[in-house]
């Protein structure tokens, strides 16, 4: 019950009306007895600054940050955490005694759902479909975490070798890139990274609702049971490449675990508690259904 002691969580982003974080912390928040409640506020991006500083003006415990602010949000805190340095972007602010720090929790939901899906990407080769924002995050998370090769396909060829440079800079030394045309023209180099890859992940938003049909355009049989496909995407649940990566026999995850942790990391940054999964797994099937 909203009262006059409650503390109030924002969504700093531009748009917000279709995220699922309201559900999913919200129902944490109740799970664990806090007087908390949690907004999605639409903050268009000349209004950032003065967004970032209600945080600390007005004691909020914290925020969370979504596209397009990631990038920018770092000018306007006081530190920044340096999981967050090392992705290049903030999803997290904490707010303590006046100070805002910002963090990413992104690789820590992206790590916790691969290993619930029961795989470890330590000495392990991986492709990774996309370079953007999201793709940064997977990508240095699976350096950070022992990957042995690393190969970026991107439609835009630049953006997959600055990728592949960071992730080098990272620790791992068989990072490399391929342009979108290698898949499309199916090309050796190309279909022998899928062959060496235990883990293939889907990180563009091909494949989002209302563009169910969309996929990335790797070839159906290069896919195989050798294969873990996971696809950022969590709405819908079930997508067009992981539909098709099934059919060829490899196992595969939607992006709603990453969702679902990510969301639980940022709520233990902020109460200094141990999510309730429970609570916030059911929260974001009830959105999913």
């Amino acid at each position: 019950m909203i009262d006059a002691s409650t503390r109030l969580v924002v969504l700093l982003g531009y748009p917000v009306h279709h995220s699922y974080s309201p559900a999913m912390q919200n129902a944490a928040f109740r799970a664990a007895g806090l007087n908390l409640v949690y907004l999605a506020a639409p903050v268009p991006p000349e209004r950032l600054a003065p967004a970032v500083a209600a945080v600390a003006a007005l004691d909020m415990p914290g925020a969370n940050v979504t596209v397009p602010h990631k990038e920018r949000v770092p000018a306007f805190l006081d530190e920044v955490a340096p999981e967050a340095r090392l992705l290049g972007a903030v999803n997290t602010i904490v707010h303590r005694n006046g100070r805002l720090v910002g963090h990413n929790t992104d690789g820590t939901g992206f790590l916790r759902a691969l290993r619930e899906a029961g795989y470890d990407p330590r000495g392990e080769a991986v492709v990774v479909l996309g370079a953007g924002g999201a793709a940064r995050a997977v990508a240095v998370t699976l350096a950070l975490e022992g990957a042995k090769e690393i190969v970026v396909f991107n439609r835009t060829l630049d953006r997959a070798h600055q990728l592949a440079a960071l992730v080098r800079e990272r620790g791992c030394g068989g990072a490399a890139a391929l342009g979108w045309e290698a898949l499309e023209g199916q090309t050796p180099e190309a279909r022998a990274a899928f062959v060496r890859a235990g883990l293939v992940v889907q990180t563009t938003s091909l494949g989002m609702s209302p563009r169910l049909e969309d996929g990335p355009p790797v070839p159906p049989e290069w896919m195989s049971a050798n294969h873990l496909a996971y696809d950022l995407v969590y709405n819908p649940s079930d997508t067009a490449f992981l539909r098709m990566a099934r059919k060829a026999g490899a196992r595969t995850a939607g992006g709603a675990g990453m969702l679902l942790h990510q969301g639980a990391a940022a709520f233990e940054l902020w109460t200094g508690r141990d999510a309730p999964l429970a609570a916030m797994k059911q929260a974001l099937e009830a959105c999913l259904a």
